[in-house]
């Protein structure tokens, strides 16, 4: 064979795999079908469920706690049976706290791998980048923890377990004024992070209706290492508490760096402190602080105490609540296809909507009209370099 005819023929070769390709990544039921999510792509014993999370880039114990979580879910309704006589298969695409990737690790995981769900993401930021694509492709969506109320605006094919920042944000607010007896606060947020952004909104917003006074607002970016110019400002603002809605990343440096400027007072913050590494290379600039959460691992509910017994077992750690979401998101989805009875991603989307007092391990989760959570929001406390048990405060105790 010639080189002319080497290359022609190299060149067709090509063209025929790129073709079958397309056509592989075209196939499925609900493609170009945007918002109908009338097909199911489960195979004859298997029913495909996709997570996206940062498993690698800066928050990627937000990913591995939820990873870990749904595993743990799957693993024990597979040993019971599956849902509807079939197993469940799991197919986990990295986002690396990058919002485009974020986007085409779900547009893999509907398009590639046939999912029939998703589950996914934690962080508000990489949610706004998959809900769209989920919602386009008419294919349900549930994300454990992103708190952010604009992602389930993202269409009605988009849930969370979690609770909203609206209602986080009115917790913190009324644990600072009602608990910490506060009446001045000085708020350091993250200005390049939709969560950071909205959660100091929604606790400035709740805590001045409560007579309460914000000292000053004070940004930083994500990239950020040193925080002293921001600090010495607030220093001098001499707040009783210092609300910093960011994520557990920053929280030891900017902590450090608090306590050198002769910033004393606690710190207090949402649930993107949630973390096992929350506490490394803090040493004991965080003791003394509060933050939001899901639920406690310290939490005597019996339900509580044998998912916490569980997934120590199996990953030699205690759960956060991100954990725990993960583990509620997962099992509020095969519940829902039980329901449904089917494995249709439609059908799947009323039972979703649907959902009344599932009893999951971070509260009772009830689905409203915008397909948001209504559930109670732990505070916990840092007292002897560990994170323990503080409060728990109802929906009912809170004005919004």
């Amino acid at each position: 064979m010639s080189k002319q005819k080497r290359h022609s023929f190299a060149a067709l070769l090509s063209a025929l795999a790129l073709i079958v390709t397309l056509n592989g990544c075209n196939s499925g039921s609900d493609s170009g079908n945007t918002g109908s999510g009338s097909g199911t792509t489960s195979s004859s014993d298997k029913i495909v469920i996709g997570v996206y999370a940062d498993l690698t880039g800066n928050t990627s114990t937000f990913g591995e706690e939820t990873k870990n979580g749904v595993t743990l879910a799957v693993e024990e309704i597979n040993a019971k049976g599956g849902v509807l006589g079939k197993q469940i298969e799991l197919k986990i695409e990295d986002t690396r706290s990058d919002p485009i990737q974020a986007k085409n690790a779900v547009t893999k995981l509907i398009q590639v791998e046939k999912s029939t769900a998703i589950i996914g993401e934690v962080a508000s930021k990489l949610s706004l980048a998959g809900a769209p694509v989920c919602q386009e492709n008419g294919v349900p969506m549930i994300t454990p923890s992103s708190t952010n109320p604009e992602v389930t605006k993202k269409g009605d094919y988009i849930f969370r377990v979690c609770f909203l920042d609206t209602f986080q944000g009115a917790v913190l607010a009324k644990f600072a004024h009602d608990n910490l007896k506060t009446t001045k606060v000085s708020i350091l947020y993250d200005n390049s992070n939709d969560y950071s952004v909205g959660l100091a909104e929604f606790f400035k917003e709740a805590f001045t209706k409560m007579g309460g006074t914000i000292a000053g607002e004070l940004t930083f970016k994500a990239t950020d290492s040193d925080f002293r110019s921001q600090l010495t400002t607030i220093r001098g603002q001499n707040p009783q508490v210092v609300f910093v809605p960011g994520y557990y990343d920053k929280m030891g440096l900017i902590a450090r760096q608090a306590r050198e400027q002769g910033i004393t007072v606690p710190m207090l913050g949402g649930d993107g402190w949630s973390s096992p590494d929350l506490l490394k290379g803090a040493g004991n600039a965080l003791e003394g602080c509060f933050f939001s959460d899901h639920y406690s691992p310290d939490d005597p509910d019996p339900k509580i105490q044998e998912f916490v017994k569980k997934y120590s077992e199996k990953f030699g750690k205690t759960p956060t609540g991100l954990a725990a979401l993960a583990y509620d998101a997962a099992n509020v989805l095969f519940a829902a296809m039980e329901t449904a009875k089917s494995a249709d991603r439609k059908a799947i989307r009323d039972a979703l909507a649907a959902v009344e007092n599932f009893a999951g391990v971070s509260g009772n989760i009830s689905m409203d009209e915008n397909r948001d959570a209504r559930k109670s929001a732990s505070v916990l406390a840092i007292k002897g370099g560990k994170i323990t048990f503080e409060t728990k405060i109802e929906p009912a105790d809170v004005q919004m």
